[in-house]
Formats: structure tokens, sequence, C-alpha cells
């Protein structure tokens, strides 16, 4: 009987020294993870639908990083005020998509922990400000609307999505 070639994994073997997960509990992984994050490409997907998203997108960064650049629909508050103001702004019924900077920040992930202390239900969106703006999804600055080209990096050129 011949053993499948990741039993036979080594020590050394720099991507198999520990082997993948079981089917079963990397789908529950990958399952989880899903149900805490968004990316970027589907919050704009949801509101380019028109009509409600089914979300309200939080912007959790200070109100100097609001004016340099946001996302034209998002709730402003930031994180430091979650506690005393998320009551007056949101409703508990309505699931919050929190975002910060970017994949070095990880403002959204403590602005999302905030919300779910308080109850609500809550994912953050990978990528932050920094991949909506990478994207070429238009934004808003004290100045008005704004937009750049895609980074062909993190976006297809020329196409509508990525197809993930």
């Amino acid at each position: 009987m011949t053993s499948h070639p990741l039993a036979t994994a080594t020590a050394g073997h720099p991507v198999l020294r520990v082997p993948p997960a079981s089917p079963e509990a990397a789908a529950a992984h990958f399952g989880a993870s899903l149900a805490f994050h968004a990316d970027v490409s589907d919050v704009a997907a949801a509101f380019a639908a028109g009509g409600d998203p089914g979300f309200v997108l939080l912007d959790s960064r200070s109100t100097e990083s609001w004016n340099q650049g946001h996302i034209p629909g998002a709730v402003h508050l930031p994180t430091a005020l979650i506690a005393e103001q998320a009551q007056n702004l949101l409703d508990p019924a309505v699931p919050v998509v929190t975002y910060c900077w970017g994949p070095g920040c990880n403002g959204a992930t403590r602005a999302a922990l905030a919300l779910a202390r308080l109850g609500y239900r809550v994912k953050e969106m990978l990528g932050g400000f920094e991949y909506w703006a990478r994207e070429g999804f238009g934004y808003q600055t004290w100045e008005g609307h704004e937009r750049r080209d895609a980074d062909p990096l993190t976006a297809p050129a020329g196409a509508e999505d990525c197809g993930c």
C-alpha cells in the first residue's frame, strides 16, 4: 500500500512541516473566518446594488483620518467613542462592518471587539480604506469626491470583479 505524499512530509519541508488540517477542520475554520470578515469588493458590490445593503459600514478612525478620505455611506465613529456613542448611532438589529486604515492597522479589529462586547453583530472589512482606494472605488475627502485608478495588483484591469 502506498502512503499519501502528505503523510511523508518531512520536518524540513517549508510548507508541509505542519501538515494541512483535515477537510472538516478546514471547512470549520474558513467558514468561521467568513463569519468575521468581509472584503472591500463585496462591500462595494453591496453598496453598488442600491437600496439597503443590510449592514452599516463604520469608519473607526480619527476625525483627521475621516476628513482625509472615507467611504461614502460610512458612519464615522472613532473606536475610543464606541462605548459612549454606539447606542445613539447604530441599531443593534443591523449588522456592522468596521474598517480602519488597512491591513497594517488593527483599529477595525478593536472597533469590532468593542461593538461585539456591546451586543452588536459585527464583521471587519479586510483591507480597510487603503484597499478601498487601491481597488479604484470612490471616496470622499474634505475637498469632495475622489477616485484613483485601480492598482492592477489588487484588482483586475478592465474587469467588473475579480471572480473570487
